[in-house]
């Protein structure tokens, strides 16, 4: 399969002169992940993701895009979806441009992990359960945290989402980058993180998804798939009983339908 037959058309982009608060509020309006940058011919600069927004503080509301756009693999409407598919791995990518050739930049449409997912099969002697390809050491927060606190962590880490959980080790909830960038916590700049306003910011349990999409260690990994994309989320937490012992996002999927395609 071609990545013309997938992929999304006419992205929504940014120029690398607009304001990074411009490019926040289309992230926030349209539930974006990242977002395509362009110049002022619609040639591709490079990507611009969540974990660059959260990065820029209210402080430097002025800054433009461009110098936060990050270089991403160079993908065609005619390669083959497994190509991009490991291209996307190897640079842990969500969503990459899709350009009208090596030599013209220009952007056609955008393509993310999840339009991949929909459409490939897992291949033979991949694994099968969610255990087999989970992240059993997974950080957490508990509900009573401050937000500024988890976002500075997030950041640091390079985490997309962070399981929330009682003190008794219950999952309660998740907290992610959206969720962060649509309550406006980002408007608190990174001075103010470190500072007295820390404990001004909301608690995880107000801004945190709920519920919870679970699944057991020997959960289908063709199950976690439906629920990710059914439900739009970036990952599923695998518990027992009600203990989380592990997480699978889209990044963990992606390299399970992979692993054995040749070509």
């Amino acid at each position: 399969m071609k990545v013309s037959e997938i992929m999304s058309e006419g992205p929504i982009c940014v120029k690398e002169g607009d304001f990074v608060t411009h490019a926040r509020q289309l992230m926030r309006d349209y539930f974006l992940r990242g977002l395509v940058v362009v110049d002022e011919d619609d040639r591709l600069v490079g990507m611009l993701t969540d974990q660059d927004i959260l990065r820029v503080t209210a402080t430097r509301s002025n800054v433009t895009v461009g110098g936060y756009a990050r270089e991403c693999p160079t993908v065609t409407p005619d390669m083959e979806i497994h190509k991009v598919a490991r291209l996307m791995l190897e640079a842990k990518n969500n969503r990459v441009p899709v350009v009208v050739s090596t030599t013209d930049r220009t952007v056609l449409g955008v393509l993310s992990n999840s339009d991949l997912l929909k459409n490939m099969k897992l291949p033979k002697g991949a694994p099968r359960n969610v255990g087999e390809i989970m992240t059993r050491k997974v950080e957490t927060c508990n509900p009573d945290e401050r937000v500024a606190k988890v976002w500075a962590h997030m950041l640091e880490a390079d985490y997309t989402g962070i399981p929330v959980v009682s003190e008794k080790g219950e999952i309660q909830g998740m907290i992610t980058r959206r969720d962060i960038l649509k309550s406006g916590a980002v408007r608190i700049g990174s001075e103010d993180s470190r500072g007295s306003r820390m404990n001004d910011t909301a608690k995880v349990e107000k801004i945190m998804s709920t519920p919870v999409y679970t699944l057991g260690e020997d959960g289908p990994i063709e199950e976690a798939r439906k629920m990710i994309i059914h439900h739009d989320i970036g990952r599923v937490t695998v518990v027992n009983g009600t203990k989380l012992v592990g997480i699978v996002d889209r990044q963990d999927l992606l390299g399970a339908f992979v692993n054995g395609v040749s070509g």
